[in-house]
């Protein structure tokens, strides 16, 4: 079995596992014999869907952020190449280095040509310290910026892909200016003349994923989360060495409000995005597929809007943001 394969069925419930192990056994029997199964068959996948219907229904906090953490989990240029018939990406801050955690460029996706800017995680230990687990420096930050106003210059619709524990947490990235690229970031995205769509894919943590996320629509999959700071993080300043105790953590995620589900009702994002029922690992394709149709319906609606229209909608869709009714 090969690593992922072993990642995979360690985090997969056990009993769904066990009752789709069951029917494929059956459908196997059925190929190479007369027996007709097809009645228990279609019974016990009728019991699969029922249970995973319910898997996510009761997920909970901590268990999606698990989900949005997973090593199999598509990143974004996993994303892009799927739903995207060609993509070129595109290097450099043009001041100091490329910062592999950021990735841009061009894509087409069913023939509409996009920019695409995205944190990029890696699937293995040796990519992961390639791309400093999709915790962005302030080049990768600058770089994203100079490709959105690439965009804003042939008049191209801006996508983003959030998926970061956050910014880099060094020195460095505050001697190089790291606050004050996330601050302009935020602001040039607010006046940014073209349509903006966010998709928060996995771990949308901190100043890291802000540095995106300023546009005009928000899609979320439904196993991603949203949040200032990570459940751990959280937990550690209000519970100190409480934190360290069994289910403190959890708990905390729970009253975070990071969800999907959470931040569609708080107004914070606009449309959840499904997932298969295990995550998006179990079947990138299939994730792809259903945020592209997000996100070409998204630029269908911003693309009636002129400039002006956006800018004025945009600020105050972020105005709007944290008011009590």
């Amino acid at each position: 079995m090969s690593d992922k394969s072993k990642k995979e069925t360690a985090t997969a419930d056990p009993e769904i596992a066990a009752l789709e192990q069951t029917v494929a056994k059956l459908r196997e029997v059925a190929a190479h014999t007369s027996l007709d199964v097809e009645e228990e068959v279609t019974g016990l996948t009728t019991k699969l869907n029922r249970m995973k219907r319910g898997l996510v229904e009761n997920r909970s906090a901590w268990d999606r952020i698990k989900l949005a953490r997973h090593p199999g989990r598509p990143h974004t240029l996993d994303l892009v190449a799927a739903m995207a018939s060609d993509h070129v990406e595109l290097k450099g801050d043009r001041s100091l280095l490329d910062d592999a955690a950021v990735a841009g460029g061009f894509a087409t996706i069913q023939g509409r040509a996009v920019l695409f800017v995205g944190h990029q995680k890696g699937h293995d230990t040796k990519e992961n310290l390639a791309r400093n687990f999709g915790m962005p420096n302030p080049e990768g930050i600058r770089k994203g910026l100079r490709l959105m106003k690439l965009a804003e210059k042939f008049r191209l619709p801006v996508v983003t892909f959030l998926d970061t524990a956050g910014a880099f947490p060094g020195l460095s990235f505050e001697e190089r200016g790291g606050a004050e690229a996330i601050g302009r970031n935020i602001r040039e995205m607010a006046t940014l003349s073209v349509p903006i769509v966010v998709c928060v894919i996995g771990e949308g943590g901190s100043g890291g994923a802000l540095a995106f996320g300023a546009g005009d629509r928000i899609l979320m999959l439904e196993n991603a989360y949203y949040s200032v700071i990570s459940p751990e993080g959280c937990a550690a300043i209000l519970h100190r060495d409480e934190a360290k105790k069994p289910g403190v953590v959890e708990q905390v995620a729970e009253k975070m409000k990071l969800t999907a589900k959470d931040l569609l009702a708080l107004g914070v994002v606009d449309e959840i995005v499904p997932e298969p029922p295990e995550g998006a690992h179990k079947d990138p394709a299939a994730t792809a597929a259903s945020l592209s149709v997000a996100i070409l319906r998204a630029l269908g609606d911003l693309s009636e809007l002129a400039p002006d229209a956006l800018r004025q909608r945009r600020y105050a869709k972020f105005r709007a943001m944290g008011v009590l009714a």
